[in-house]
């Protein structure tokens, strides 16, 4: 999920016109050591589960898409931002460092990791994780649509909710691991608040793919309507990725480190560095 919600109108409207709506939404981003965290962070305490939280976050006069993962004892033992905000997203929210290169945390239910949006595109960036050893991965994504009609306007099928179940789905297959999927959904009143009324590509209510993949792909869960709000749920057994990872561990028996390999830079970079 993502507080705040992802601001479509930066898609469809000029950025010229985005100066008066975008103080608003700076001033409900969420600060990670907020009241509202805490708030949230003792409902998850009190749930006795293990949330990765996306939402807009605010530091200082910035805003990152931050993911923040909060323990069952309602701690925040991880966070990090999205490394490279995607396209016009570049125009609001700032890139997360090396920080955020970790990915993955222990926790009483396995390892678990997190990615947002397009980062399910950056193939480094999944090998990284794979390389942390995820178990069970939280695919995070806004709500997005299927393809508008081609005589309103032209459109690429990667900016579809289809394409990203499927990016989601070929994660579970390539990192032989649990994959859940977190979209959000659009509904009229958002529409209207969005500025996106008569908008030939969003349709409400809409947007949401949520899903529960297995380490081979499979989806583990009903599927919910694309414009309805609900949880989905799910057994699993972190035994079973062995059965795949058999066939396929890509940073394992399935690697050619002599051939092929990725380099890190695990090192933060400081505004200010005083010597």
């Amino acid at each position: 999920m993502m507080l705040t919600g992802l601001c479509r109108q930066m898609w469809t409207s000029p950025v010229i016109n985005n100066g008066g709506w975008i103080h608003e939404y700076m001033a409900n981003s969420m600060r990670r050591d907020s009241p509202q965290m805490k708030r949230i962070q003792q409902a998850v305490k009190k749930a006795g589960m293990l949330v990765v939280l996306g939402y807009s976050e605010r530091d200082g006069a910035s805003l990152y898409m931050g993911q923040s993962f909060i323990d069952t004892n309602g701690g925040i033992i991880h966070h990090r931002r999205k490394i490279k905000p995607t396209h016009v997203e570049r125009t609001i929210w700032g890139e997360g460092q090396a920080e955020s290169l970790k990915v993955v945390v222990d926790s009483k239910f396995g390892k678990v990791g997190a990615l947002n949006c397009w980062e399910h595109l950056q193939p480094l960036l999944r090998y990284n994780e794979y390389a942390q050893g995820v178990q069970i991965h939280i695919a995070s994504w806004p709500a997005e649509f299927e393809m508008p009609d081609p005589q309103k306007i032209a459109w690429l099928y990667h900016e579809t909710g289809e394409a990203s179940y499927r990016a989601s789905q070929f994660m579970a297959i390539e990192g032989a691991t649990f994959v859940a999927v977190a979209s959000q959904v659009l509904t009229e009143k958002n529409l209207e608040r969005n500025g996106l009324t008569g908008n030939p590509v969003t349709k409400t209510p809409g947007g949401g793919f949520s899903m529960i993949f297995g380490p081979d792909g499979k989806p583990l869960a009903e599927p919910i309507g694309d414009g309805e709000e609900g949880i989905i749920t799910a057994v699993v057994n972190l035994r079973d990725i062995d059965k795949p990872k058999a066939f396929i561990d890509v940073v394992g028996h399935y690697a050619r480190p002599d051939l092929l390999s990725l380099k890190v830079n695990e090192k933060v970079a400081k505004h200010v560095v005083v010597d």
